[in-house]
């Protein structure tokens, strides 16, 4: 076993165990609980308080959240010491500043009652801070580090439209956050039709966002199938097929789940597993572009130009 496979197995249960910990603060949306424990970092001036109501998902989601902030400070230092690529260490090191980052608003969002660009920004750091772990999953991979480039998989279309899906899944979860922080879930009433139309025969701030977030849904599964019809063309060792495919059935069953979401009138289980499928969306997107560079040829440390000996 590659003294590195050890290592990378650590930096997935990172990534998994950040996934889990988007989870628990979509239960904490999803029940109305962000406010349930009213300060912070303590809970009702205990570390440990009584676990009852909302109190066990906001508690709950600072418990993960502790657990997360040491596995990747566990990460770091194993990275600073052992990978010999320094920008794979750099990572790390973002992923730390991102996770302290991330506490600290988390804090100041229910100091400060709630308000939205707080919140909103919790859920977006949230995502940032998931990327450097899937990040730092795939660098870590053999896949990653025994990859060679493929003259196929050098298509630059591939590359754009693998990005392109990202940045626009990225944005699709910001839509989702206004919308679950504006209380805009249920602006629009039925699903798949708004008002029983194509377009809501009215907008107000809810609406809008709300009806962008279904329309961000429809982009995003164009681009997840466009993607995808580009990935079945190149050979199996660029390592693009199968994470492509398994993007655009999570993209269905994302769509899915939002519909469920409006039909179940915000049942909280559901609504918080749409919102850990869009993370999971994102990751996959994320090591799908990664993927994408990687059969080209590129990495970091290979994208600087090279001076010609004399």
């Amino acid at each position: 076993m590659h003294a590195n496979d050890s290592l990378h197995r650590f930096a997935v249960l990172v990534a998994a165990a950040t996934l889990l910990l988007i989870f628990a603060g979509g239960l904490v949306t999803s029940t109305g609980s962000g406010l349930s424990v009213p300060d912070w970092p303590l809970s009702f001036g205990r570390l440990f308080p009584e676990m009852t109501g909302g109190v066990a998902y906001e508690h709950g989601h600072r418990m993960v959240a502790a657990l997360v902030g040491l596995l990747t400070l566990i990460l770091a230092l194993w990275l600073w010491k052992r990978e010999p690529r320094r920008w794979v260490k750099m990572l790390g090191a973002v992923a730390v500043g991102a996770v302290i980052a991330q506490a600290l608003l988390g804090g100041a969002t229910v100091l400060l009652r709630l308000p939205l660009v707080l919140s909103v920004g919790h859920a977006a750091l949230a995502q940032v801070f998931l990327c450097l772990t899937i990040a730092i999953a795939v660098a870590t991979s053999s896949a990653w580090r025994e990859g060679n480039a493929t003259a196929d998989a050098g298509n630059h279309s591939v590359i754009v439209v693998a990005v392109l899906t990202m940045i626009a899944v990225f944005v699709q979860i910001l839509l989702g956050a206004m919308v679950r922080h504006t209380g805009g879930g249920l602006a629009i009433p039925d699903f798949p039709l708004s008002y029983g139309r194509l377009v809501p025969p009215y907008f107000t701030t809810q609406v809008l966002f709300n009806y962008s977030h279904r329309v961000g849904a429809i982009v995003v599964l164009l681009l997840g199938i466009w993607l995808v019809v580009k990935a079945v063309r190149l050979p199996r060792s660029a390592g693009i097929r199968f994470p492509a495919r398994l993007l655009t059935g999570l993209l269905v069953l994302q769509i899915l789940l939002g519909g469920a979401t409006v039909w179940s009138r915000k049942e909280p289980l559901l609504t918080t597993f749409h919102v850990a499928c869009g993370a999971i969306v994102l990751a996959i997107s994320l090591w799908l572009a990664m993927s994408a560079f990687r059969a080209r040829g590129w990495t970091p440390a290979r994208s600087q130009v090279e001076v010609p000996a004399a």
